[in-house]
Protein backbone atom coordinates (compact mmCIF):
# COMPACT_ATOMS: atom_id res chain seq x y z
CA UNK A 1 0.00 0.00 0.00
CA UNK A 2 1.48 3.37 -0.93
CA UNK A 3 1.83 6.21 1.50
CA UNK A 4 -0.37 9.00 0.19
CA UNK A 5 -3.07 11.52 1.09
CA UNK A 6 -5.48 8.75 2.15
CA UNK A 7 -2.99 7.20 4.58
CA UNK A 8 -4.31 7.25 8.13
CA UNK A 9 -2.46 9.51 10.61
CA UNK A 10 -2.05 8.86 14.34
CA UNK A 11 -1.15 11.79 16.58
CA UNK A 12 0.36 10.32 19.76
CA UNK A 13 0.87 12.21 23.02
CA UNK A 14 1.50 11.42 26.66
CA UNK A 15 -1.21 12.27 29.18
CA UNK A 16 -0.97 12.71 32.92
CA UNK A 17 -4.69 11.90 33.39
CA UNK A 18 -6.49 9.87 30.72
CA UNK A 19 -9.90 10.32 32.36
CA UNK A 20 -9.56 14.13 32.26
CA UNK A 21 -8.27 14.00 28.68
CA UNK A 22 -11.17 11.76 27.65
CA UNK A 23 -13.71 14.19 29.12
CA UNK A 24 -12.19 17.05 27.13
CA UNK A 25 -11.81 15.27 23.79
CA UNK A 26 -14.91 13.03 23.91
CA UNK A 27 -17.49 15.00 25.87
CA UNK A 28 -16.08 18.43 25.00
CA UNK A 29 -15.14 18.15 21.32
CA UNK A 30 -17.27 15.14 20.44
CA UNK A 31 -14.63 12.61 19.38
CA UNK A 32 -15.48 8.92 19.72
CA UNK A 33 -13.39 6.37 21.59
CA UNK A 34 -11.74 4.32 18.83
CA UNK A 35 -9.78 2.01 21.15
CA UNK A 36 -8.92 1.71 24.82
CA UNK A 37 -6.64 -0.65 26.67
CA UNK A 38 -5.27 -0.89 30.17
CA UNK A 39 -1.64 -1.90 30.40
CA UNK A 40 -1.29 -2.47 34.11
CA UNK A 41 1.27 -1.10 36.53
CA UNK A 42 4.45 -2.87 35.35
CA UNK A 43 7.21 -0.90 33.60
CA UNK A 44 6.79 -0.90 29.84
CA UNK A 45 3.02 -1.35 30.02
CA UNK A 46 0.80 1.64 29.47
CA UNK A 47 -2.84 2.62 29.36
CA UNK A 48 -3.95 3.72 25.93
CA UNK A 49 -6.87 5.84 24.73
CA UNK A 50 -7.46 6.50 21.04
CA UNK A 51 -10.09 9.05 19.98
CA UNK A 52 -11.35 10.28 16.63
CA UNK A 53 -14.34 10.89 14.41
CA UNK A 54 -15.52 7.69 12.72
CA UNK A 55 -15.13 9.15 9.22
CA UNK A 56 -11.75 10.83 9.81
CA UNK A 57 -8.40 9.76 8.36
CA UNK A 58 -6.65 10.50 11.66
CA UNK A 59 -6.99 9.75 15.35
CA UNK A 60 -5.49 11.02 18.58
CA UNK A 61 -3.64 8.52 20.78
CA UNK A 62 -3.11 9.35 24.44
CA UNK A 63 -0.92 7.17 26.62
CA UNK A 64 -0.10 6.97 30.30
CA UNK A 65 2.33 4.60 31.95
CA UNK A 66 1.73 4.49 35.71
CA UNK A 67 5.14 2.92 36.48
CA UNK A 68 7.07 5.55 34.47
CA UNK A 69 4.77 8.48 33.71
CA UNK A 70 5.94 10.89 31.03
CA UNK A 71 5.09 14.47 31.92
CA UNK A 72 3.56 16.20 28.89
CA UNK A 73 5.69 19.16 27.76
CA UNK A 74 3.59 20.99 25.21
CA UNK A 75 4.59 24.42 23.98
CA UNK A 76 2.22 27.16 22.88
CA UNK A 77 2.93 26.08 19.30
CA UNK A 78 1.94 22.40 19.75
CA UNK A 79 -1.40 22.69 17.99
CA UNK A 80 -4.08 20.37 16.71
CA UNK A 81 -6.02 22.57 14.27
CA UNK A 82 -9.52 21.67 13.13
CA UNK A 83 -10.72 23.71 10.16
CA UNK A 84 -14.47 24.11 10.65
CA UNK A 85 -15.22 26.24 7.56
CA UNK A 86 -17.83 28.05 9.70
CA UNK A 87 -18.01 30.27 12.76
CA UNK A 88 -17.12 28.37 15.93
CA UNK A 89 -20.25 27.95 18.07
CA UNK A 90 -19.98 29.55 21.51
CA UNK A 91 -21.74 26.53 23.02
CA UNK A 92 -18.91 24.29 21.73
CA UNK A 93 -16.31 26.51 23.39
CA UNK A 94 -18.33 26.52 26.61
CA UNK A 95 -18.65 22.71 26.46
CA UNK A 96 -14.87 22.35 26.02
CA UNK A 97 -14.33 24.60 29.04
CA UNK A 98 -16.87 22.64 31.14
CA UNK A 99 -14.95 19.47 30.32
CA UNK A 100 -11.52 20.65 31.40
CA UNK A 101 -10.42 23.02 28.64
CA UNK A 102 -9.08 26.51 29.10
CA UNK A 103 -9.53 29.17 26.41
CA UNK A 104 -6.20 30.93 25.76
CA UNK A 105 -4.79 33.53 23.42
CA UNK A 106 -2.34 32.32 20.82
CA UNK A 107 1.06 33.97 20.38
CA UNK A 108 0.27 33.77 16.65
CA UNK A 109 -2.22 36.54 15.76
CA UNK A 110 -3.51 34.44 12.84
CA UNK A 111 -5.16 31.95 15.20
CA UNK A 112 -6.65 34.74 17.32
CA UNK A 113 -8.17 36.33 14.23
CA UNK A 114 -9.44 33.18 12.53
CA UNK A 115 -10.11 30.81 15.41
CA UNK A 116 -10.39 29.94 19.04
CA UNK A 117 -7.57 28.25 20.97
CA UNK A 118 -8.37 25.94 23.89
CA UNK A 119 -5.83 24.09 26.05
CA UNK A 120 -6.67 20.51 26.94
CA UNK A 121 -6.04 19.19 30.49
CA UNK A 122 -2.46 18.24 29.53
CA UNK A 123 -1.68 21.72 28.15
CA UNK A 124 -1.82 20.82 24.45
CA UNK A 125 -3.68 23.31 22.30
CA UNK A 126 -6.70 22.72 20.12
CA UNK A 127 -7.44 25.44 17.57
CA UNK A 128 -10.90 25.57 16.09
CA UNK A 129 -10.48 27.61 12.92
CA UNK A 130 -13.46 29.17 11.18
CA UNK A 131 -11.67 29.01 7.84
CA UNK A 132 -11.50 26.06 5.45
CA UNK A 133 -8.32 24.37 4.28
CA UNK A 134 -7.35 22.18 1.37
CA UNK A 135 -3.89 20.97 0.35
CA UNK A 136 -4.84 21.01 -3.32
Amino acid sequence: MPVNGRSHIRIARPSRDLAAAERFWREGLGLSVVWRSEGGSEPGHHDLLMLGWPDADWHLELVHEAARPVEPRPTEEDLLVVYADDPIPEDLIARLERHGGKRVQSPNPYWNEWGVTVEDPDGYRLVLCRRAWSNS
